[in-house]
């Protein structure tokens, strides 16, 4: 049941909504792994570059005075302008000590952050160590390289810097931010014009929908749809109410027949008695006006319970007792019964059995009310002289009763409405008294019997329908 107080948004807000904020997740999640791994990627190169340069400047010092290690000429920027190589904004410390750990020269002669190297570093063979400072607690980075001339190591080249130094990449970072905002609006600009592209025309069948509801069938949609369920959506709809419309006119027909067609009867029987009662006939005359009275009651009274009937059966509360026949026999037996009471003898009927007799399981009362229906059908679709065939014939697992007419057809664009329930045809519907209930209570009957009933083909030389029962066993018959 639906709450009336509760709030609700448009699709395309919904969707670009929740897209937008999954979106935003996802690249946020993206935006920290991206930004862990640009910061130890660089945290990397960086070393890398630091142990090359540690090298190159040990390879340097390849003389040696009085045991101390001597830069080997006059290079410029030998201690200094190292930071470019790494894209730092300073130069990281750069310290020449000799073995006992005492620092023989510096870049940072008035910044050092030791005075004296403990042995416990210079001595440690990893190349590259962490550590952390004691005062600031900040953690940084050794990388040493030893200076040897001989086999003989003579002191150490050492570059330190600190850890935030090193990882600090504040390009790469604003980079990456401009590419996930980049993204996003992206992101949101496609969902947002593809949700649009869904919902608009969604919005058309909710529309449609109410006009529908308010009793106006007149409805536009949109036919140029590429998206295969979203067409299939708006086509059905439009069928729908396409078929609404019609179920509705065939409603004001049936108000309008029904009314005419007991307003008839009970005009023509009121005419009638008050003729009798008011003495205008007497005698045979009057008995013949009773006579008519009485007939007209019966349609009447016909129509009235094929109204009752079509409903019961509608509601699936008529039983169906289903027993053994001979089809054949059964053929013979309805169409003899149907062809004594015609008083017309304008229409010849034909018939054709199987060659072997079959046994079907069938409710006779309910098959015969079916082809009675089609033979007065038949009947009346022949308006001068004509001829009705009924034909059994069988396949592998059912048995096919066809009745076919000589007369007019059925309009084209008819045949896919005979069945609905009170339609009459143009051709019918001022001709022939009735309801519109023939054919589709024998359709009724013929699906509660476990069959069919089709329209197998018509034309202006003739109708032909098809009663299909259901499976048969064949009986060889005596010659």
């Amino acid at each position: 049941m639906f709450t009336k107080n509760h709030k609700r948004v448009s699709l395309l807000r919904y969707w670009t909504t929740r897209y937008l904020i999954t979106l935003c997740i996802g690249l946020i999640v993206i935006a920290i792994i991206s930004a862990v791994w640009i910061r130890h990627t660089t945290l990397e190169n960086r070393l890398k570059i630091m142990t090359l340069m540690s090298e190159e400047v040990a390879d340097r010092f390849i003389d040696i005075s009085e045991g101390r290690p001597m830069q080997n000429g006059d290079v410029p920027g030998l201690l200094s302008e190292r930071g470019r190589y790494m894209d730092l904004e300073k130069d990281p410390y750069m310290y020449i000590v000799d073995v006992n750990g005492r620092i023989l020269t510096s870049n940072r002669s008035n910044d050092r952050i030791f005075a004296r190297f403990p042995g416990a570093i210079l001595t440690n063979e990893e190349q590259v160590q962490k550590l952390q400072l004691t005062d600031s607690g900040e953690d940084f980075y050794i990388v040493k390289t030893p200076i040897q001339s001989e086999a003989i190591s003579y002191g150490w080249v050492v570059f330190i810097e600190l850890e935030d130094n090193l990882t600090e990449v504040d390009q790469e970072y604003t980079l990456l931010g401009v590419m996930i905002i980049s993204l996003a609006l992206l992101g949101w600009a496609a969902i947002y014009f593809l949700s649009r592209r869904l919902s608009n025309p969604i919005k058309d069948v909710a529309f449609a929908a109410k006009q529908v509801k308010e009793g106006d069938y007149n409805i536009h949609l949109p036919s140029n749809i590429n998206e295969q369920e979203v067409y299939e959506l708006v086509h059905s709809f439009q069928e729908m109410s396409a078929r609404l419309q019609k179920l509705e006119s065939l409603r004001t027909e049936l108000l309008a027949g029904v009314t005419h067609e007991l307003k008839t009867p009970v005009t023509s029987i009121s005419g009638l008695l008050q003729a009798i009662n008011d003495d205008v006939v007497t005698g045979e005359d009057a008995k013949e006006f009773l006579t008519l009275s009485l007939k007209e009651t019966a349609k009447m009274k016909k129509m009235v319970e094929d109204l009752l009937a079509f409903n019961t059966f509608a509601a699936n509360s008529i039983p169906v007792a289903k027993e053994e026949y001979h089809i054949n026999e059964l053929i013979r037996e309805f169409t003899h019964d149907w062809e004594i009471v015609q008083e017309d003898q304008r229409v010849t009927l034909t018939r054709e059995y199987l060659s072997e007799d079959a046994v079907v399981s069938i409710d006779k009362i309910r098959l015969q009310q079916v082809l009675t229906n089609l033979l007065n059908n038949a009947r009346q679709a022949i308006e001068d002289h004509g001829q009705i065939h009924v034909a059994v014939k069988r396949d592998q697992d059912n048995v096919h009763i066809q009745i076919q007419d000589t007369g007019s057809g059925i309009p084209l664009e008819e045949q896919k409405l005979i069945f609905e329930r009170f339609y009459r045809g143009e051709g019918k519907k001022y001709k022939v008294r009735g309801l519109g209930l023939g054919l589709p209570f024998s359709k009724m009957i013929a699906n509660a019997l476990g069959g069919d009933l089709e329209l197998t083909e018509s034309s202006p030389a003739g109708t032909t329908f098809t009663v299909v029962l259901p499976k048969y066993t064949v009986l060889n018959e005596e010659r």
